[in-house]
C-alpha cells in the first residue's frame, strides 16, 4: 500500500439504550447549538471490533509527525497504516474509544475546538454530544496528540459554514487562539468538511503543513498535504464494511 487511509470518528456510543429520537445535539462551552448527524456516531462494540482488526491485521497508527515525514521528507511510511482521527472531543471518546486504544497502545489524534472545551467536566449524557473539559482532553495525552479544528469556527450561519463567510483577518486570528492550546502544531481539520479554495492559501500562509477534509480515499505521495482524505466510520458499517473500506 503506496500510502495511508485516515479514519474519522466523532462519537463513541454505547449501543444498548441509545434512541436518537431522544438526541438533543451538541453541549459546548460556545453559545452554539448544532445536532451532529446520526450517521457519525459510532457504535462501541463496533469501534472496538474495528481496533482489533488493526491490531490482528498488523496495522501501524500513525504519529503526525510520521505523516509530515511522508509528505516533506521523502520518508516512507509502514506497508499497512491509518491514521486515526477524533473530531470536536467529546465526552464519549474519554470513556469509550481511550480504553479500547489503551489495550492495543494505539496512537490517535483529536482534532479540538478549543472553543467548545468546558472549564470544568460536565456529567455524560446519551441526550446530547457532551464535549469534554480541558483536564479530561488532556488526561488522554499518553496516546492522544491534539490538532487545530478552530477555536470558534465550527458553527454555521443561515446553513453556511463559517469557512465560507468569514475574512481571513478573522479566520487566521481565530486559527492562532486554538494554535495556541493543541499540542500538535501546523495540522488542521475543515469544520463540517467544507471549505474554498481561498482557505488553502489562508492556511499556506499560517504555515499550516497538513490539513483534513472529509472526503473519502487513499492518501498517497500526490494527494495534496492541504486537501487529506477521510474516511468517516459511520453508525451503519458492519466489521466488513469497515475491512472493505481498507482495501486499496
Amino acid at each position: 500500500m503506496k500510502g495511508f487511509y485516515t479514519l474519522m470518528y466523532h462519537e463513541i456510543i454505547d449501543r444498548e439504550g441509545y434512541d436518537r429520537g431522544q438526541y438533543k445535539g451538541i453541549k459546548v462551552q460556545q453559545a452554539y447549538h448544532d445536532v451532529l448527524p446520526e450517521s457519525l456516531f459510532c457504535y462501541k462494540d463496533e469501534f472496538e471490533k474495528q481496533m482489533a482488526y488493526l491490531f490482528e491485521h498488523g496495522y501501524t497508527t500513525l504519529t503526525i509527525e510520521q505523516v509530515i515525514d511522508f509528505y516533506y521528507h521523502n520518508k516512507p511510511i509502514p506497508e499497512k497504516s491509518v491514521l486515526l482521527t477524533f473530531d470536536d472531543a467529546y465526552k464519549s471518546v474519554l470513556l469509550n474509544a481511550y480504553p479500547v486504544l489503551k489495550k492495543y497502545h494505539f496512537h490517535a489524534v483529536c482534532f479540538v475546538v478549543s472553543g467548545w472545551l468546558f472549564d470544568k467536566a460536565q456529567d455524560y449524557t446519551k441526550e446530547y454530544s457532551v464535549c469534554m473539559s480541558k483536564d479530561e482532553l488532556l488526561s488522554m495525552k499518553d496516546l492522544f496528540e491534539y490538532g487545530n479544528h478552530t477555536a470558534f469556527f465550527h458553527t454555521r450561519k443561515e446553513g453556511k459554514p463559517a469557512l465560507l463567510t468569514e475574512t481571513k483577518e478573522n479566520f487566521l486570528k481565530d486559527l492562532s487562539q486554538c494554535e495556541a492550546f493543541v499540542s500538535t502544531k501546523k495540522i488542521f481539520a475543515y469544520p463540517y468538511g467544507i471549505y474554498k479554495k481561498e482557505n488553502l492559501d489562508w492556511l499556506k500562509e499560517f504555515g499550516t503543513l497538513l490539513a483534513f477534509t472529509s472526503d473519502e480515499g487513499l492518501n498517497t505521495k500526490e494527494t495534496n498535504p492541504l486537501e487529506l482524505h477521510r474516511n468517516a466510520c459511520l453508525l451503519q458499517y458492519s466489521i466488513d464494511d469497515f475491512k472493505n473500506m481498507l482495501k486499496v
